[in-house]
């Protein structure tokens, strides 16, 4: 993939879609959910509800989080896959908050998990709603779209709302198994992580949402099985490069746009790419150091900056950004022959580009 790639575009297309993603998403979980609401996603109530206690533990903090922003490169995804298949626009929009809502609920999740103070410039969900809304958030939101197919809200036909169901629960579970991976390695209690289990942590953590959001648009878009699957791998990783070019963003400073400082991921203690290749070099004390810092979670700067410098050393980092450009460019190669000339095809190729070589 070049490392030069025209970002305007791209920007321009999140930024157009953003709006209309969140009128999906507010279609589906209103700011204020009514008792019409709550009877038609819950169904009727034996008893009676309580729409205000269920929309300041549920929709007021869904709605604090997705107002602050977010790229939703992930909808976008979506869309252009349906599209670059002949698909609708219209319709594949309909079905983004399926990995938007879930996609925001894994950063719920994720804060509380890694004592996370900030997300998009604001503290994060628990600490302004408490860690006990939070976590019941975060996981609610894996399944708040899923009316777009009990319901079945756009009349899809029955084959293809079975095979949407069966991808939203599958790709759930894997997301979850990927995380478990992510928190068992950086509490310290696997010391010899290869970097193939890092790739599939990744597949299933970053990658599992994105290959989601790729195959919902080719279902929609009447996939045949092999575009279905070649769109899902390239789409996995892009997730997989996103989350190496993340970890890259968290050593080199860019990340101060986000609310985070310099090598949060080395205070964590997190088994990124960069910190496997550079555990994999010969030298020893370098080994033996770099495991001394991730393992003691430092708090203080200057520590930080040390593991930073002996990634640098091995040249971890720019080991890690050639990886992720290799990894796309050999998935695109396979998804290529399968799609015809289009300009959702182009728009998803150079969508890959963006979003590997950001800078934020």
């Amino acid at each position: 993939m070049p490392k030069e790639t025209n970002k305007q575009p791209i920007e321009a297309y999140l930024r157009e879609i953003l709006p209309l993603v969140d009128r999906e998403i507010e279609k589906i979980v209103p700011r204020i959910l009514s008792p019409e609401w709550l009877e038609k996603t819950l169904g009727k109530a034996d008893f009676v509800y309580d729409p205000e206690s269920l929309s300041n533990a549920l929709s007021k903090p869904i709605w604090d989080l997705l107002d602050r922003g977010g790229k939703r490169w992930r909808p976008g995804l979506l869309i252009l896959s349906c599209e670059a298949l002949g698909g609708k626009k219209e319709l594949a929009l309909k079905f983004t908050p399926l990995v938007e809502i879930i996609h925001n609920g894994t950063l719920v999740s994720d804060d509380i998990e890694d004592s996370s103070e900030v997300r998009r410039g604001k503290p994060c969900i628990h600490k302004i709603f408490g860690i006990d809304i939070a976590v019941n958030l975060g996981s609610a939101m894996c399944f708040l779209a899923t009316p777009l197919l009990y319901n079945n809200y756009y009349g899809l036909e029955e084959k293809k709302l079975l095979k949407l169901n069966n991808l939203v629960s599958q790709e759930v579970l894997k997301c979850h198994a990927g995380q478990a991976m992510d928190i068992y390695w950086h509490r310290g209690q696997k010391y010899d992580v290869t970097e193939k289990e890092y790739l599939q942590m990744c597949a299933y953590k970053t990658g599992t949402l994105a290959r989601l959001a790729a195959k919902i648009g080719a279902v929609l878009g009447d996939a045949t099985q092999e575009q279905l699957e070649a769109l899902g791998k390239f789409a996995e990783t892009i997730g997989i490069a996103f989350q190496i070019q993340d970890d890259i963003l968290n050593l080199t400073g860019e990340k101060f746009q986000q609310g985070k400082g310099i090598g949060e991921d080395i205070h964590e203690g997190k088994r990124t790419l960069m910190v496997i290749h550079s555990l994999h070099q010969e030298s020893q004390p370098d080994k033996k150091r770099l495991l001394e810092i991730l393992n003691s979670h430092p708090e203080d700067q200057a520590t930080i900056v040390e593991a930073i410098l002996i990634l640098k050393k091995n040249n971890s980092i720019e080991y890690a950004k050639e990886k992720a450009r290799t990894l796309v460019k050999n998935a695109w190669q396979q998804l290529d022959t399968r799609l015809e000339e289009s300009q959702a095809k182009k728009t998803l190729k150079s969508f890959a580009d963006y979003l590997i070589e950001r800078e934020i």
